[in-house]
Protein backbone atom coordinates (compact mmCIF):
# COMPACT_ATOMS: atom_id res chain seq x y z
CA UNK A 1 0.00 0.00 0.00
CA UNK A 2 0.99 3.56 -1.06
CA UNK A 3 1.66 5.69 1.85
CA UNK A 4 -0.65 8.91 0.10
CA UNK A 5 -3.12 5.77 -0.63
CA UNK A 6 -5.22 5.74 2.22
CA UNK A 7 -8.77 6.57 3.08
CA UNK A 8 -9.55 9.70 5.13
CA UNK A 9 -12.88 9.42 6.51
CA UNK A 10 -14.90 11.96 8.28
CA UNK A 11 -17.72 12.10 10.35
CA UNK A 12 -20.03 14.94 9.73
CA UNK A 13 -23.80 13.61 9.90
CA UNK A 14 -24.40 14.62 13.74
CA UNK A 15 -26.56 17.06 15.08
CA UNK A 16 -24.63 19.21 16.76
CA UNK A 17 -26.90 20.15 19.19
CA UNK A 18 -24.69 21.95 21.56
CA UNK A 19 -24.00 24.36 18.80
CA UNK A 20 -27.44 25.20 17.90
CA UNK A 21 -27.15 29.18 17.15
CA UNK A 22 -25.48 27.94 13.73
CA UNK A 23 -26.21 24.40 13.39
CA UNK A 24 -30.26 24.64 13.13
CA UNK A 25 -29.35 25.97 9.92
CA UNK A 26 -26.39 23.92 8.68
CA UNK A 27 -24.27 20.82 9.55
CA UNK A 28 -22.16 21.32 12.18
CA UNK A 29 -18.89 20.72 9.76
CA UNK A 30 -20.14 23.68 7.90
CA UNK A 31 -20.05 26.17 9.84
CA UNK A 32 -17.20 28.60 8.53
CA UNK A 33 -13.90 29.62 10.26
CA UNK A 34 -12.74 32.31 8.32
CA UNK A 35 -13.21 31.43 4.89
CA UNK A 36 -14.32 28.05 4.97
CA UNK A 37 -16.28 24.93 6.45
CA UNK A 38 -13.93 23.30 9.85
CA UNK A 39 -15.02 20.35 7.38
CA UNK A 40 -12.29 22.27 5.00
CA UNK A 41 -9.68 22.70 7.07
CA UNK A 42 -9.80 19.26 8.49
CA UNK A 43 -9.23 17.96 4.98
CA UNK A 44 -6.53 20.16 4.49
CA UNK A 45 -4.63 18.93 7.64
CA UNK A 46 -4.86 15.77 5.88
CA UNK A 47 -3.75 16.78 3.06
CA UNK A 48 -0.78 18.60 3.98
CA UNK A 49 0.19 14.82 4.83
CA UNK A 50 -0.25 13.99 0.98
CA UNK A 51 -3.42 12.03 2.08
CA UNK A 52 -6.46 12.89 -0.61
CA UNK A 53 -8.75 10.48 -0.36
CA UNK A 54 -11.90 11.53 1.46
CA UNK A 55 -15.00 9.91 2.27
CA UNK A 56 -17.58 11.93 3.91
CA UNK A 57 -20.22 10.57 6.51
CA UNK A 58 -23.31 12.24 6.41
CA UNK A 59 -26.53 12.95 7.44
CA UNK A 60 -28.46 16.35 9.04
CA UNK A 61 -29.03 18.31 6.12
CA UNK A 62 -26.86 16.38 4.27
CA UNK A 63 -27.56 18.07 1.05
CA UNK A 64 -25.65 21.28 2.14
CA UNK A 65 -22.50 19.45 2.06
CA UNK A 66 -22.93 17.70 -0.99
CA UNK A 67 -24.23 21.42 -2.35
CA UNK A 68 -20.94 22.94 -1.39
CA UNK A 69 -18.85 20.36 -3.55
CA UNK A 70 -20.60 20.41 -6.49
CA UNK A 71 -20.09 24.16 -6.87
CA UNK A 72 -16.42 24.36 -7.30
CA UNK A 73 -15.83 20.87 -8.13
CA UNK A 74 -15.29 18.17 -10.73
CA UNK A 75 -18.03 15.51 -11.00
CA UNK A 76 -16.71 12.21 -11.75
CA UNK A 77 -19.17 9.32 -12.36
CA UNK A 78 -18.67 5.76 -14.17
CA UNK A 79 -20.09 2.87 -13.57
CA UNK A 80 -18.30 1.80 -10.33
CA UNK A 81 -18.29 4.86 -8.31
CA UNK A 82 -19.50 9.28 -8.01
CA UNK A 83 -17.09 11.07 -6.68
CA UNK A 84 -15.82 14.58 -6.60
CA UNK A 85 -12.27 15.62 -7.67
CA UNK A 86 -10.70 19.23 -6.40
CA UNK A 87 -7.53 19.88 -9.12
CA UNK A 88 -5.90 22.82 -7.04
CA UNK A 89 -5.43 20.10 -4.65
CA UNK A 90 -5.71 16.91 -6.05
CA UNK A 91 -8.77 15.74 -3.68
CA UNK A 92 -10.93 12.87 -4.31
CA UNK A 93 -13.89 13.26 -2.36
CA UNK A 94 -16.67 10.93 -1.40
CA UNK A 95 -20.20 12.13 0.51
CA UNK A 96 -21.68 9.20 1.54
CA UNK A 97 -25.16 9.64 3.54
CA UNK A 98 -25.09 7.26 6.39
CA UNK A 99 -28.40 7.86 7.78
CA UNK A 100 -30.21 11.01 10.31
CA UNK A 101 -30.01 9.23 13.32
CA UNK A 102 -26.83 6.61 12.77
CA UNK A 103 -24.41 6.45 15.54
CA UNK A 104 -20.98 7.00 15.06
CA UNK A 105 -19.86 3.22 14.38
CA UNK A 106 -22.87 2.84 12.50
CA UNK A 107 -21.96 5.56 10.26
CA UNK A 108 -18.23 3.33 9.29
CA UNK A 109 -20.37 0.32 9.03
CA UNK A 110 -22.04 1.61 6.46
CA UNK A 111 -19.23 2.34 4.15
CA UNK A 112 -17.93 -1.73 4.17
CA UNK A 113 -17.63 -1.93 0.75
CA UNK A 114 -15.73 1.35 -0.04
CA UNK A 115 -13.16 0.18 2.57
CA UNK A 116 -12.91 -3.87 2.15
CA UNK A 117 -10.00 -3.39 -0.20
CA UNK A 118 -8.37 -1.57 1.94
CA UNK A 119 -5.76 -2.59 4.84
CA UNK A 120 -6.33 0.35 7.16
CA UNK A 121 -8.37 3.68 7.11
CA UNK A 122 -8.08 7.06 9.10
CA UNK A 123 -10.89 8.34 10.99
CA UNK A 124 -11.65 11.98 12.32
CA UNK A 125 -15.42 13.59 13.47
CA UNK A 126 -15.93 16.84 11.25
CA UNK A 127 -15.99 19.39 14.41
CA UNK A 128 -12.02 19.47 15.43
CA UNK A 129 -8.64 20.63 14.24
CA UNK A 130 -5.35 20.27 15.52
CA UNK A 131 -1.75 20.51 14.56
CA UNK A 132 -1.33 16.54 14.99
CA UNK A 133 1.82 14.89 13.05
CA UNK A 134 -0.45 12.42 11.10
CA UNK A 135 2.77 11.04 9.59
CA UNK A 136 4.30 10.28 13.24
CA UNK A 137 0.44 8.82 13.88
CA UNK A 138 0.42 6.55 11.34
CA UNK A 139 4.22 5.24 11.39
CA UNK A 140 3.74 4.78 15.18
CA UNK A 141 0.80 2.50 14.38
CA UNK A 142 2.53 0.51 12.02
CA UNK A 143 5.40 0.13 14.58
CA UNK A 144 2.87 -1.59 17.23
CA UNK A 145 1.10 -4.13 15.09
CA UNK A 146 -2.24 -2.93 16.66
CA UNK A 147 -5.98 -2.77 15.13
CA UNK A 148 -6.51 0.75 16.23
CA UNK A 149 -5.08 3.88 17.26
CA UNK A 150 -6.95 6.78 19.12
CA UNK A 151 -5.00 10.20 19.60
CA UNK A 152 -4.96 11.41 23.04
CA UNK A 153 -4.62 15.32 24.07
CA UNK A 154 -4.72 17.23 27.16
CA UNK A 155 -8.31 18.04 28.41
CA UNK A 156 -8.49 22.20 28.59
CA UNK A 157 -9.17 23.83 31.82
CA UNK A 158 -11.80 25.91 31.36
CA UNK A 159 -13.23 26.24 34.79
CA UNK A 160 -11.89 27.34 38.33
CA UNK A 161 -12.33 24.40 40.90
CA UNK A 162 -13.34 25.25 44.68
CA UNK A 163 -12.98 23.07 47.62
CA UNK A 164 -14.49 22.86 50.22
CA UNK A 165 -15.60 21.48 53.75
CA UNK A 166 -19.64 22.10 54.37
CA UNK A 167 -19.83 26.01 53.00
CA UNK A 168 -16.48 26.80 53.99
CA UNK A 169 -14.10 27.17 51.20
CA UNK A 170 -10.89 25.50 51.68
CA UNK A 171 -9.29 26.51 48.64
CA UNK A 172 -9.82 28.02 45.04
CA UNK A 173 -7.66 26.94 41.74
CA UNK A 174 -7.99 28.71 39.05
CA UNK A 175 -6.58 26.04 36.99
CA UNK A 176 -6.95 22.13 36.80
CA UNK A 177 -3.84 20.16 37.00
CA UNK A 178 -4.64 17.58 34.05
CA UNK A 179 -0.91 16.98 33.84
CA UNK A 180 -2.13 12.85 34.13
CA UNK A 181 -5.34 13.55 32.31
CA UNK A 182 -5.88 12.67 28.53
CA UNK A 183 -9.21 12.81 26.86
CA UNK A 184 -10.46 11.45 23.33
CA UNK A 185 -8.75 13.69 20.70
CA UNK A 186 -10.91 12.63 17.45
CA UNK A 187 -8.07 11.40 15.29
CA UNK A 188 -8.08 7.67 15.04
CA UNK A 189 -6.67 4.80 12.74
CA UNK A 190 -8.31 1.55 12.31
CA UNK A 191 -7.61 -1.45 10.54
CA UNK A 192 -10.45 -2.70 8.35
CA UNK A 193 -11.24 -5.76 10.54
CA UNK A 194 -12.13 -3.53 13.26
CA UNK A 195 -15.55 -3.43 10.81
CA UNK A 196 -16.15 -6.83 11.84
CA UNK A 197 -16.87 -5.80 15.61
CA UNK A 198 -19.68 -2.94 14.85
CA UNK A 199 -22.99 -4.90 14.41
CA UNK A 200 -25.71 -2.45 13.70
CA UNK A 201 -26.17 1.37 13.04
CA UNK A 202 -26.99 2.08 16.83
CA UNK A 203 -23.31 1.15 17.76
CA UNK A 204 -21.34 4.38 18.60
CA UNK A 205 -17.25 4.39 18.34
CA UNK A 206 -17.21 5.69 21.75
CA UNK A 207 -19.37 3.43 23.51
CA UNK A 208 -19.40 -0.07 21.97
CA UNK A 209 -16.34 -0.63 19.62
CA UNK A 210 -13.55 1.19 21.27
CA UNK A 211 -13.93 -0.59 24.67
CA UNK A 212 -14.37 -4.08 22.67
CA UNK A 213 -10.47 -2.72 21.16
CA UNK A 214 -9.69 -2.10 24.76
CA UNK A 215 -10.92 -5.57 25.73
CA UNK A 216 -9.01 -7.33 23.28
CA UNK A 217 -6.10 -5.01 23.88
CA UNK A 218 -6.11 -3.44 20.25
CA UNK A 219 -6.23 -0.24 20.91
CA UNK A 220 -3.15 1.82 21.30
CA UNK A 221 -2.57 5.87 22.05
CA UNK A 222 -0.40 8.55 20.52
CA UNK A 223 0.23 11.40 23.15
CA UNK A 224 -0.34 15.05 21.02
CA UNK A 225 1.05 17.70 22.83
CA UNK A 226 0.34 20.45 20.32
CA UNK A 227 -2.62 22.74 19.62
CA UNK A 228 -5.54 21.18 19.92
CA UNK A 229 -9.77 22.55 19.70
CA UNK A 230 -13.04 20.49 19.48
CA UNK A 231 -15.96 23.29 18.28
CA UNK A 232 -18.71 22.16 20.62
CA UNK A 233 -19.92 25.28 21.66
CA UNK A 234 -19.71 28.81 20.41
CA UNK A 235 -16.97 30.14 23.08
CA UNK A 236 -15.27 27.08 20.88
CA UNK A 237 -16.31 28.82 17.46
CA UNK A 238 -14.80 32.03 18.16
CA UNK A 239 -11.71 30.75 19.64
CA UNK A 240 -11.26 29.51 16.65
CA UNK A 241 -12.14 32.12 14.89
CA UNK A 242 -9.97 34.48 16.20
CA UNK A 243 -7.41 31.76 15.88
CA UNK A 244 -7.78 31.96 12.58
CA UNK A 245 -6.27 35.38 12.11
CA UNK A 246 -3.37 34.66 12.99
CA UNK A 247 -0.53 34.36 10.12
CA UNK A 248 -0.18 30.53 10.76
CA UNK A 249 -3.03 29.14 13.19
CA UNK A 250 -2.91 26.82 15.44
CA UNK A 251 -3.70 24.10 13.16
CA UNK A 252 -1.65 24.52 9.98
CA UNK A 253 1.47 22.18 9.40
CA UNK A 254 4.42 24.38 9.65
CA UNK A 255 6.29 24.22 6.55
Amino acid sequence: MKKNSMKCVILAGGFGTRLAEETSTKPKPMVKIGRYPILWHIMEIYSSYGFKDFIICTGYKKNIIENYFKKDLIKIENSNTKYYFYKKKKWKIRCVFTGNGTQTAGRILRLKKLLDDDEKFFLTYGDGLSNIDIGKSLNFFKKHKKKSLITVVKPPARYGVIKMNKHIVNKFEEKIDNKDVWINGGFFIFDTSVLNLIKKPSESIEYELLPKLVKKRQLISFKHYGYWKAMDTLRDKMSLKSEIKKKIPGWKKKK
